[in-house]
């Protein structure tokens, strides 16, 4: 196989690669409405959700006759009044309920919902309704979750276990005795925030013809099957109507809430249009978030700096509800095998119910976690051993293809070659001879690598599906169930149709994500639109051509296979006279036959799958992504503040199709995990948040957003279209460990756990300096 490249090269005459504007392309939802925040309906209704201000109690009584009273109420709902439905990921965990029924397991979960003319007399209402608890003791850590005789939230869950699994390849105690040096460290990462600026919104509307919701949702789908089990309805009397998303990044909007089941009860009951939009305190305090994790980490080192031998046992704390968290242990085990070489490999893993919101996936989900613990273990342990971290990555990095121990097969994998882009960057070269700054800051420098899966087959429904339909001008209007949440899918799915057909970008009207009329899809995580969705829109669009070279081919008399696409005409190879305008061909082919309609279908086909979710070996993706990280930084010693200067990533998405929107998601994921490794945390106490708002919960400003310079290394996967992998997630796995190493340059003191906020680098210095001090002085 031919080394990967360190340029990307455009095919001259094509849309791809090429440095081309985002399509904006989908119709506004319903008059000025972009964002479901903004639709307005006539007669429309308002819905508030009353919270538990406990995290853990049992409901003894909810009296709402007061609330009922006052104007412009038209309802009160509560737990009962869904008849016992719950949903989850799986089977085994469907165990969460719209409102809380009996018992309430975190502070703000749902116990009442009320029905308004408005959100100001819901939310008044709400104040109304007198409910009766209990309180019960709560579990606010993992250690006070797997105590003996711990409060347990589920009854059927002893020892609050919501999950565990168990993963072993090779020998791990022989890997152990072959290493010449063996160490064991304890990483934690932090609880946080999606991010996004929208907060969870949705109209609702029950009609004699089913349900209709206009819904911010990331993967729709989900919620489409949701409303269809619980309400009882087959899905062809389910609707949702996609608008524009702002953000999503996983957990929340790939899930439904329960103002979504309330919202469609109500209007059921009512037969009006009824609407909820979560304020952000909800999103705060209530919503989805990424696990914590702690990694117990342990390798084994030859001299040289072979790995030998890798344990991790981790416990992630879960939250009330078990929600995706099967999958978020799955993906922590199996992805810690990539991208070096681990010869022998053991994982074990517990999910652990807790009185907070539920843990759920994040960008980069379950990956961070142990990515993290390993690259920051394999540093340490370099440095104990005398060797250069980068002389280390390299020895160990894997050279595709390659079988990890596990069973992952990987077809192309340019991580080598990405750690020797960023390792010739100066700021690595010249790290020794660099003076570390004056007075009280230091600078300091260091690498991290990240991988990623994309094109996730996990289990269910996963096939994306696509259908095209030519106008007769030679326009065509392209429908896919695939949403864009952000990350500009609209966009290259587009370019990828219009690249097949041989037409301008503006020649394909994409339409908005509709269950009533778009293809059924999985939805958008796992990094999976571009890689499936695409797959999908390019064998529609070869269905198009298809049909219109035949056609054609029948009018010149020559073979159909020498008919050629592009630049907005259509030519015969076989006799370069033959030739006419797309258009004019579209017109003929449209007009033929008293008539015809010329559709296009297709839908993605991946390998069997050959993945063992339970053992945690096989490819539960298509393919995967490195990408190796540099970080400069600036670490004011007074302080405590560390500020990132330089990022330079140099990044292996295959091939990237559109310049503009993977430089631009990798940016934004480098600057994600950097607010997750200096800045991001919730503040917890007796399950309450403490800061419930971007003011106090600290994300990354602008000004704090460092200089960004990547790299694309090429490696044109096969199995990804036109040679494609994910672009973004593995940027904010590598981003912390790469920043703790940087700090660990400026300081010479290691972080095991996340964020490193100026307090504990303070107390870390003061430590240090305590220790440097001889005694008596």
């Amino acid at each position: 196989m031919n080394a990967p490249e360190k340029t990307h090269l455009e095919k001259p005459g094509t849309l791809l690669g090429k440095r081309l504007p985002r399509v904006d392309g989908r119709e506004k939802v319903t008059g000025d409405a972009r964002y479901a925040a903004d639709f307005s309906f006539p007669g429309m209704l308002w819905v508030k959700l009353l919270r538990s201000p406990h995290p853990h109690a049992r409901i003894l009584n909810i009296d709402a006759s007061a609330a009922l009273k006052l104007k412009g109420v038209k309802g009160v709902l509560t737990g009962k009044d869904f008849n016992g439905w719950t949903w989850g990921w799986m089977p085994k965990t469907r165990e969460e309920a719209p409102l809380a029924v009996e018992k309430v397991r975190f502070y703000g979960e749902g116990v009442a919902a009320v029905c308004a003319i408005d959100e100001a007399t819901a939310e008044a209402a709400c104040e109304l309704i007198r409910v009766d608890y209990e309180e019960l003791p709560g579990v606010f850590s993992i250690n006070e979750a797997m105590a003996d005789g711990a409060p347990l939230l589920h009854d059927d869950r002893p020892g609050n276990l919501s999950w565990d699994f168990h993963m072993n390849f090779g020998d791990v105690e022989a890997g152990f005795r072959e290493a010449d040096l063996v160490r064991e460290h304890k990483f934690e990462t932090g609880r946080v925030l999606t991010g996004f600026l929208e907060p969870p919104a949705a109209v609702a509307q029950w009609t004699e013809e089913g349900i209709t919701v206009w819904s911010a949702k990331q993967s729709p789908y989900f919620h489409y099957r949701h409303l269809a089990a619980c309400f009882n309805l087959p899905l062809s009397k389910i609707r949702v109507i996609q608008p524009f998303i702002g953000g999503g990044f996983g957990g929340t909007k790939n899930d439904s809430v329960g103002a979504d089941f309330c919202a469609v009860l109500f209007s059921k009951r009512l037969g009006k249009p009824v609407k909820y939009q979560y304020s952000m305190e909800e999103v705060f305090t209530t919503c989805r978030r990424r696990h914590n994790f702690t990694i117990v980490a342990r390798m084994g080192m030859k001299k040289d700096g072979t790995i030998t031998a890798l344990q991790n046992t981790a416990y992630a704390e879960g939250g009330a509800y078990t929600v995706i968290g099967p999958l978020t242990l799955y993906l922590s085990g199996a992805y810690t095998t990539l991208p070096y070489k681990i010869p022998n490999f053991k994982y074990d893993a517990c999910r652990i119910f807790t009185n907070h919101p539920s843990g759920a996936a994040m960008r980069g989900h379950g990956v961070t976690h142990t990515r993290f613990a390993a690259e920051v273990l394999m540093d340490m342990m370099a440095e104990e051993l005398g060797l250069d971290c980068l002389d280390v990555r390299l020895k160990n990095a894997i050279v595709a293809p390659f079988t990890t121990v596990n069973g992952v097969h990987v077809k192309t994998c340019g991580i080598k070659e990405a750690l020797e882009t960023v390792g010739a960057k100066p700021a690595w070269r010249n790290r020794q001879a660099k003076t570390k700054g004056n007075g009280s800051v230091v600078r300091g420098v260091g690498i991290g690598t990240g991988v990623m899966g994309g094109g996730s087959k996990q289990r269910g429904h996963q096939a994306c599906a696509a259908m095209v339909r030519l106008c007769e001008d030679g326009t065509v209007n392209y429908l896919t169930g695939a949403t864009d949440c952000g990350q500009g899918s609209d966009t290259v799915l587009v370019q990828i149709i219009a690249e097949e057909l041989g037409l301008r970008m503006e020649d394909v009207s994409i339409r908005r994500v509709d269950t009533a009329v778009t293809p059924c899809d999985p939805g958008s995580y796992g990094s999976r639109v571009t890689i499936l969705a695409g797959q999908a829109a390019q064998k529609a669009a070869q269905d198009i051509k298809q049909q219109l070279a035949s056609h054609v081919a029948g009018i010149w008399k020559v073979p159909e296979s020498g008919i050629e696409f592009g630049a907005g005409q259509v030519w015969s190879n076989d006799d370069r006279k033959l030739s006419m305008p797309f258009r004019k061909l579209a017109q003929a082919a449209c007009y033929s036959e008293s008539g015809r309609v010329i559709l296009g279908r297709g839908y993605s086909q991946t390998e069997a799958e050959d993945y063992n979710f339970e053992e945690g070996s096989g490819n539960s993706d298509v393919n995967y992504s490195f990408v190796a990280q540099l970080t400069e930084v600036e670490v004011d010693l007074e302080t405590g503040i560390v500020k990132a200067t330089d990022m330079d990533l140099a990044f292996d998405a295959g091939r990237p199709l559109h310049l503009v929107n993977v430089e631009s998601q990798i940016e934004g994921a480098a600057v994600q995990g950097l607010g997750q490794a200096l800045y991001e945390e919730f503040k917890m106490k007796d399950g309450r948040t403490l800061n419930p708002d971007f003011v106090d919960y600290r994300m990354p400003l602008a000004t704090e957003a460092p200089d960004i310079r990547i790299d694309h290394i090429i490696t044109n996967d096969p199995d990804g279209i036109h040679g494609v992998k994910e672009a973004s997630q593995a940027a904010i796995v590598c981003s912390p460990p790469s920043i703790v190493a940087a700090i660990h340059d400026a300081t010479g003191i290691w972080f095991t756990s996340l964020p490193v906020t100026p307090e504990k680098i303070l107390a870390a210095l003061k430590e240090k300096r305590a220790k440097e001090t001889p005694v008596g002085k």
